[in-house]
């Protein structure tokens, strides 16, 4: 669906983004993470034709974005992070706008206009001008804009800048159902929406790609953690021994329990049935034996540490 090879962007001297590469498929929710000033916004500028790239080459369905840059414009929906909109305007007549310039039929305009208004809940400030609505609800307006022509791509940044606790988990709820029928780049900084909403996440750190991975697979640990009735010094020589088990470290005390986190060998598999089959015949009370898994957090700290 979309293919970026190797494009670079300068700011005159200054090298925003550095031979980046990645694919996204259909259906996709990719998160586009980094801090600020990382490259993602200028990313997403490229991909939908809004900055030319100074180096690479960037692909979307059959069409290449240097030759046919308003046919892959017109598959797009796309929010920046400061949405474009008329003050003086009311939701409605902003939208028709857009339709106007989306080359929305003007047959199929009312309808168009309806369920996007009533997609991202706005029919209660349907009539309202811009300037009198709030910062989440012109974010809301700018989703809306952003899905009424149905694009087969979305690129949203920062979609859920300005929003309450409860606007922020109806968008996400809404760009999870879009992603039914959109491919959706996701660029934010904010590792809490790349969790509840992405399948796979794209790390920026200074221009180049630091990670590329579906979540489930850069959560994965070389470590278990096993809860026994036993103290540190008793425990520590018995799992050492066992193999695969490179290390030990003690975590903490919970009520009769310890917890303890093995770090295994890369090589090492199934450990974890010969880690419950000692702790059977040593005779201790086993409360917990699971695999570990990495938080976003920790990862993308290990990422920007090198």
């Amino acid at each position: 669906m979309i293919k970026a090879s190797n494009i670079t962007r300068y700011y005159g001297d200054f090298l925003a983004v550095d031979d980046v590469s990645f694919e996204i498929k259909k259906g996709e929710i990719v998160g586009l993470l980094g801090h600020n000033g990382a490259g993602k916004t200028t990313i997403m500028k490229m991909l939908t034709g809004f900055l030319e790239t100074s180096g690479g080459e960037i692909n979307i369905g059959d069409y290449n974005i240097e030759h046919s840059s308003m046919e892959i414009q017109n598959m797009i929906g796309y929010l920046p992070e400061a949405s474009p909109l008329y003050p003086e305007m009311t939701v409605m007549q902003y939208l028709d706008y857009v339709c106007n310039l989306r080359g929305v039929s003007f047959d199929k305009r009312k309808s168009a206009i309806k369920e996007a208004i009533q997609k991202v809940k706005l029919e209660e400030k349907a009539f309202n001008p811009l300037q009198t609505l709030s910062k989440g609800l012109k974010q809301r307006v700018g989703l809306a804009q952003a899905i009424i022509h149905k694009p087969k791509i979305l690129i949203l940044d920062e979609p859920t800048s300005g929003l309450d606790p409860s606007q922020i988990e109806e968008v996400r709820t809404l760009i999870k159902d879009l992603s039914k029928t959109s491919t959706i780049i996701l660029s934010t900084h904010i590792l809490q929406e790349v969790e509840a909403i992405c399948d796979r996440v794209i790390i920026i750190l200074r221009g180049k790609v630091a990670a590329d991975s579906n979540l489930s697979e850069l959560r994965a640990s070389n470590r278990i953690s096993v809860s026994v009735d036993r103290k540190e010094s008793e425990v520590n020589s018995v799992f050492n021994s066992i193999e695969g088990v490179s290390a030990v470290k003690f975590i903490g005390n919970g009520g009769p329990a310890s917890e303890y986190s093995l770090e295994l060998e890369e090589s090492a598999e199934n450990v974890a049935p010969k880690v419950a089959e000692i702790v059977i015949q040593k005779g201790w009370k086993l409360f917990a034996l699971q695999k570990e898994r990495q938080n976003l957090e920790s990862i993308f700290r290990k990422i920007n540490k090198g």
